[in-house]
């Protein structure tokens, strides 16, 4: 049986392959680092809300780009991901050189990467549950308690949309799941 290269044993099926997005997260974070080098090289002198503007259409949009797929679980992914964006307030404007991360994402009224993923997912589960996608594609959100494992390979299922999101929509007060949007 020939072994696949990218996940390092024999597919057989829909494998756990297709649920590590390691070289995918890798390829975001090159684009989004190029895509700021770009920035840092036309854009000499930028004030904060052009960075703000630059930064957001340009380079977040792709570490953003269906992370409810691909949300990265692993913490040196997760640090890799926040790092781009860390890298971008402080090496881009100089004038937020000297502070730390979490001010210089107050001062450009930003959130983490971490926490806009989060957002995209209860977003993404608020259309869910209000039925505004066709309930045929849509995932089911019934909370598993249990993982059944497979082969060598530890469970990778329990970072998917549905498993993680349950917690967080749980945690979430009743006006807010109730809220109705026009």
């Amino acid at each position: 049986m020939p072994i696949d290269q990218t996940c390092g044993y024999v597919p057989d099926t829909i494998s756990n392959c297709f649920l590590y997005f390691k070289d995918h997260t890798h390829d975001k974070m090159n684009t989004a680092y190029t895509t700021l080098g770009i920035i840092k090289r036309n854009f000499k002198h930028l004030t904060v809300p052009t960075f703000v503007l630059l930064y957001t259409s340009m380079v977040r949009s792709h570490l953003d780009y269906c992370c409810s797929v691909w949300s990265p679980y692993r913490k040196a992914d997760i640090e890799a991901t926040e790092r781009v964006q860390k890298t971008a307030t402080k090496k881009t404007l100089p004038a937020l050189n000297h502070l730390s991360y979490s001010e210089c994402l107050r001062m450009c009224h930003m959130t983490t990467l971490h926490c806009r993923r989060i957002r995209g997912d209860m977003i993404e589960t608020y259309k869910i549950v209000t039925g505004k996608y066709d309930e045929t594609v849509a995932p089911t959100l019934a909370k598993v308690s249990t993982y059944v494992t497979r082969c060598f390979r530890y469970d990778l299922r329990k970072y998917c949309f549905t498993n993680r999101v349950v917690n967080v929509w749980n945690s979430l007060p009743n006006r807010v799941i109730s809220a109705n949007v026009k």
